[in-house]
């Protein structure tokens, strides 16, 4: 099985364009990432929801609506709104795009087999089989309708998903994010299992990415075994209350983080987002919400998705994604852990550590109250000798502690350390 040395790091459809995204603005944001983050590791540049049908207009789903298939029951995109698809080219022309910028593309997936296969009967490549026979007609997504579920009882049934695999990999995609897979465990366990069984024999290294959370905790082993993310939320978006109830799902999670399979706390709503473009209808986090929530993803190695369109970005929110101390911080970390989370004098204070891969420690210290604090945070209760040098990682300051971190912090601040 494919397994990413460090969580993935890229740009999703889904937050700004939901169900319509199209070619041309896949490409405007793939050639901003390249021009303008691929030197600090962002590389994945993702096609999300609906990419095979021809009306979509907005985030919304249209129920029942004719998607674009070929002869074997594999979507495949709506020429009109990816043309250089057409002629039977599925994404390898947009691929190739993609890749020549240095950059690696993925796709958004539904598990299982369309309806309109199942209708239509068609065969299943390289199988004496038929989308009937290995359609689950009483698994269906309720939020999304186009597809049943694939009966892994019935022999031979996998023939499709590696169908689909292998069409997949002939178009160049680097990263498949399935969806009505994560939180539908145990019910879809085996269905889960073939179709990652049929990912890893393709013949192409992809990331597995698997949605909507929140996932099960009583599945890590099953979903480091079969993927290399998964969903811990449902949709995150611009909430504070969200973010406040990331906390305790990153304490759970966290300790399921490592080589090669990450536990997701999904896209970053950051910039211009909310489904309908619009440069001015941008993330309702504040600056320090946003800083917050990517010291969060970035100590607990959360993959780190950008959802927001890029070209909008302004001067902090290209800050935000590219300080490198955070990022080294994101690739390095390892054992990540929360070590308290407590009131102090009114406000709600959460520490958090992890050690370095190339030696030191990280500290992080988060305010996720209503009040402003002062913090101190003795050494010795973090087994650290003293004194030591830290620099503060967002500032860049360099730093001398002799016997406690003292910090000071507003409500819904964070700060993060790397301390030598």
């Amino acid at each position: 099985m494919y397994k990413p040395k460090t969580a993935p790091m890229g740009w999703n459809s889904w937050d700004c364009y939901g169900a319509a995204v199209t070619e041309d603005i896949v490409k405007q944001n793939a050639k901003f990432m390249a021009e303008n983050l691929k030197e600090f590791g962002w590389e994945y540049i993702v096609v999300d929801i609906q990419w095979s049908e021809p009306g979509a207009v907005s985030h919304e789903y249209r129920r029942f609506a004719d998607l674009c298939m070929d002869e074997y029951g594999r979507l495949i995109p709506a020429p009109n709104r990816f043309p250089s698809s057409e002629g039977g080219k599925g994404f390898k022309p947009l691929a190739d795009y993609v890749h020549s910028l240095g950059l690696k593309f993925g796709i958004h997936i539904m598990r299982g087999i369309p309806r309109q296969a199942v209708a239509k009967n068609t065969p299943v490549l390289g199988s004496k089989l038929t989308a009937k026979d290995i359609a689950r007609a009483n698994s269906v997504c309720f939020w999304n309708p186009d597809m049943y579920g694939v009966d892994a009882k019935v022999k031979g049934a996998e023939a499709y998903y590696d169908s689909i695999f292998k069409l997949y990999a002939s178009w160049g995609v680097d990263f498949i994010k399935c969806d009505d897979i994560c939180r539908e465990l145990p019910h879809e366990e085996d269905e889960l299992i073939m179709l990652s069984t049929s990912l890893q024999k393709c013949g192409r290294d992809m990331v597995l990415s698997l949605s909507p959370g929140p996932a099960l905790l009583e599945k890590a082993e099953l979903y480091k075994e079969t993927s290399n993310m998964w969903r811990i939320t449902d949709d995150f978006w611009d909430r504070w209350d969200l973010l406040y109830a990331m906390f305790e799902r990153a304490e759970k999670w966290s300790i399921h983080a490592g080589a090669g399979h990450y536990p997701d706390a999904d896209m970053l709503p950051i910039g211009p987002i909310n489904q309908v473009y619009d440069k001015n209808n941008r993330t309702k986090f504040t600056e320090d919400e946003q800083i917050t929530m990517m010291t969060l993803w970035s100590i607990m190695r959360s993959p780190l998705m950008i959802g927001g369109e890029m070209t909008g970005f302004d001067d902090f929110t290209m800050g935000l994604i590219t300080n490198e101390g955070i990022l080294k911080m994101h690739r390095d970390a390892r054992h990540s852990h929360q070590v308290f989370r407590k009131e102090v004098d009114g406000a709600e204070i959460v520490l958090w550590v992890a050690a370095s891969a190339d030696g030191g420690m990280y500290v992080a210290v988060f305010n996720i109250g209503e009040e402003n604090a002062e913090v101190a945070i003795p050494l010795e209760e973090l087994e650290i000798n003293v004194p030591v040098e830290a620099i503060e990682l967002w500032s860049e300051k360099k730093i001398s502690f002799e016997e406690e971190i003292e910090v000071k912090l507003k409500a819904h601040a964070a700060t993060a350390y790397y301390i030598k």
